[in-house]
């Protein structure tokens, strides 16, 4: 028998809700080796019945019952599916009842309300802010009046993909500044940005993961160098202790831990998309 275990997120809209949650779940379980699938837009019965064909083929071909993590609206959808054999795990069907006695309301069964672009002026926060954290990325451009959060650390430490994931997910306007020589020659902050101190969020890492990091880009260079990655850690990190800049270490952080932390450090209530 297979050791792997055939898992599909189905969804009548992206599957983003679905394979969000879905994932959550089966990281609680170790031991495993999960096969994912994601079959978005299973929006009438012809495709509900294709894709339950698809999970029947799964489930002959691991030897083992998949599971389906599904989020479709569509309660007639649901029965096809199931129809599969497969453990079904409505994303819905928890919450939706409680909800309707609580608000003492029906649900308005709606393909692609949370993935979809139902809100215009939310979605053009959420560009701008995308196309903010372009335009801003190391230190590309230094005009920080409209930003709301700038994080400051040594080349790769991660504050790109922290800049995009908080504009695209939280609709913040975040740039960043890369450390460079001159300004680790000094512990205290580069002029150019002592004039937003309060928005300043310094990240650090490990030297020897920064210098992995860097060899993979230059390799062999002075760059990715051993010292230089220890030399120019340690001088961003006296500078943030000497400023007081709130710092988080990314060695062993994801880019969602990151920006919680500093939502949290900035008080920033923004919805998330």
């Amino acid at each position: 028998m297979s050791t792997s275990r055939p898992v599909f997120y189905v969804s009548d809209g992206t599957g983003i809700t679905a394979e969000t949650i879905g994932h959550s779940l089966l990281t609680q379980f170790t031991g495993f080796s999960f096969v994912t699938d994601r079959l978005s837009f299973i929006d009438d019965p012809d495709k509900a019945r294709e894709a339950c064909q698809r999970i029947v083929t799964a489930g002959e071909r691991y030897q083992v019952r998949p599971i389906v993590v599904n989020s479709c609206v569509d309660p007639q959808l649901s029965l096809i599916l199931a129809e599969s054999g497969a453990l079904m795990l409505d994303v819905f069907a928890p919450f939706i009842e409680p909800l309707e006695r609580e608000l003492n309301s029906p649900r308005h069964s709606r393909v692609g309300r949370a993935h979809g672009m139902v809100d215009f002026e939310t979605y053009h926060r959420r560009i701008n802010a995308m196309n903010f954290a372009l335009s801003h990325d190391d230190g590309v451009a230094l005009d920080y009046d409209e930003a709301d959060v700038i994080l400051v650390a040594v080349s790769r430490a991660g504050k790109t993909p922290t800049c995009i994931y908080l504009a695209l997910h939280y609709g913040v306007k975040a740039a960043n500044y890369p450390l460079t020589d001159e300004d680790l020659e000094s512990d205290r902050l580069p002029p150019r940005l002592r004039a937003y101190r309060r928005k300043l969020f310094g990240l650090t890492i490990d030297p020897e993961r920064l210098q992995q990091i860097r060899q993979e880009r230059r390799p062999n260079s002075r760059y990715c160098a051993p010292e230089t990655c220890r030399r120019e850690v340690a001088a961003a990190e006296q500078m943030f202790q000497m400023e007081r800049i709130p710092t988080l270490s990314t060695t062993h952080t994801s880019i969602e831990e990151i920006s919680s932390k500093v939502l949290t450090t900035f008080g920033l209530q923004r919805e998330m998309f």
